[in-house]
């Protein structure tokens, strides 16, 4: 039985909250002695006063993390050795499923119910699965001459930095943490100031594994002080990041300007999720639709912002969309029958309410939500809304919003639905809805996106690889192609 609003209050209320950085397996106060407040968007409250670290303390990191990678004792430990330790530590996350959840929602705002059922099985999954991956990963004998023998092998590559974004914090962290400690190498992460203390907690849980001091560190801080030290840094191999396409852009520069060190980027999306009149169940089309833009707050890169209908039935779908959207209602993130949270803080809510005021300018038509909502209890939350009439031109169908307004745009056929998806400077998703199994293929095999959808919106699991095209970013998270980003590959020719 899911435990009651009452007990996660009550719980919230007298739970201890770790906010001290973790290098070389201890926590610690920043070497300036800098905190920062975090806020819960769920009502206002002081969660506590968070060590704002800087470029002192990433010095600090990444020299342990060299010196422990250089020691061996993670990097040269036996694949199913360090596979032992993976599985223990996707075992913590599960029994401290709880805790991490609520961490997570008083965090960030969303819904607990998620937080439980979507954030923690998926955190310890992608730990587990990276971890069982580890010893059935070859490397390959090149063919040759009789008298040669070439090896050709994956190393782990060094020292990675990771920043991860403050949407699925716990989530997002273990898609590369996973990979990252699997392949052998130590670890920095950064998380968001905006949600930074499931990291903080999943620190110690892996200590408690077994890894050891110096594989994995987390500096808690801001982007351009924490996180532009580790993108500067000559001493980091690694960097990966998920976030805004903005952000993305900076950090190539960054290691231009310094070692010239590996970067992968997932950055923004403006997926579009195309329904057409063959559709096998337009109902079915409809829920979902709504659930892609409302799950979590809309605060999700692979939301599907942009809905294409097809002209003919546009008239009789989007009162469909609009009612199921009904069932998206704001709520207090701590009661187990929210499905719609905070947003994550009082600036993204300006952002979101100014897209809005933006979108009734530009002439599109408002038809549900668009309103803040819940001020009473001094949170963060917005109405999810839905805008008919909007061109493909206008700012809110080009803009990445992150958070829940759904753009509607007609088409008359294939081609300009793929015209019309395809108009973006992102490639991150999108979904096909429809009953022909060729058109199916064919607009899949046209879409610009790292993943494609048919007839259900937001699928896949750790089996397939996560990323984008174009300014979506670059690498794949998940799947055993995520191992790319963390090895390098080495050629070894013998002479026999």
């Amino acid at each position: 039985m899911p435990l009651s609003l009452a007990v996660w209050e009550q719980r919230a209320k007298s739970m201890s909250i770790e906010t001290r950085a973790f290098i070389n397996g201890q926590y610690t106060a920043a070497v300036s002695g800098e905190t920062f407040n975090c806020i819960s968007p769920i009502d206002g409250r002081l969660l506590g006063k968070v060590v704002s670290c800087d470029l002192a303390d990433a010095e600090l990191a990444v020299g342990n993390a060299r010196a422990t990678f250089e020691s061996g004792v993670w990097s040269h430990l036996a694949p199913i050795k360090r596979k032992e330790v993976m599985i223990r530590f996707a075992d913590l996350i599960q029994t401290h499923g709880e805790e991490l959840a609520l961490l997570e929602t008083l965090d960030m705002g969303k819904p607990i119910g998620d937080s439980l059922s979507v954030d923690i099985p998926g955190a310890s999954r992608a730990i587990r699965w990276n971890g069982e991956a580890i010893d059935k990963i070859y490397d390959e004998v090149a063919a040759t001459s009789h008298d040669q023998l070439g090896l050709i092998t994956r190393e782990p590559i060094g020292v990675v930095a990771a920043i991860v974004p403050w949407n699925f914090p716990l989530l997002m962290t273990c898609w590369k943490l996973g990979p990252a400690l699997a392949s052998g190498n130590s670890v920095i992460l950064k998380p968001s100031e905006k949600s930074p203390l499931t990291a903080l907690r999943l620190a110690q849980l892996a200590i408690e594994a077994g890894i050891p001091a110096g594989v994995f560190n987390v500096l808690p801080g801001f982007g351009h002080t924490a996180g532009k030290a580790l993108a500067l840094h000559m001493d980091v191999d690694t960097l990966v990041f998920t976030g805004s396409t903005r952000i993305a852009k900076q950090l190539m520069i960054y290691a231009g300007e310094s070692n010239m060190k590996r970067v992968w980027l997932e950055a923004g999306g403006k997926s579009p999720n195309i329904v057409f009149a063959d559709a096998p169940d337009l109902q079915a089309a409809a829920e979902a639709a709504a659930s892609a833009i409302a799950f979590n707050q809309g605060e999700v890169c692979t939301a599907g912002s942009r809905l294409l209908v097809e002209h003919s039935i546009k008239d009789k779908f989007l009162p469909l969309v609009v009612e199921a959207l009904k069932a998206w209602k704001p709520g207090n993130p701590l009661d187990p029958a929210t499905n719609v949270g905070a947003l994550v803080d009082t600036q993204h809510l300006s952002s979101v309410l100014g897209y809005i005021q933006t979108g009734q300018a530009e002439g599109a038509k408002l038809v549900a939500g668009g309103k803040r909502t819940l001020e009473e209890t001094g949170g963060v939350y917005v109405e999810p809304t839905i805008f008919d009439g909007v061109s493909n031109t206008m700012k809110i169908a080009r803009e990445e919003i992150f958070g829940p307004v759904l753009s509607v745009i007609a088409f008359d056929d294939v081609e300009e639905a793929v015209h019309i998806a395809n108009d973006s400077v992102y490639g991150l998703a999108a979904a096909v809805w429809t009953s022909n199994l060729s058109r199916a293929h064919r607009v899949a095999k046209a879409l610009r996106a790292g993943s494609v959808w048919i007839n259900q919106y937001d699928g896949g699991d750790m089996t397939a690889p996560f990323g984008g095209f174009k300014q979506s970013g670059n690498g794949r998270d998940k799947s055993l192609h995520a191992f790319d980003k963390y090895t390098e590959l080495k050629a070894t020719w013998i002479k026999l």
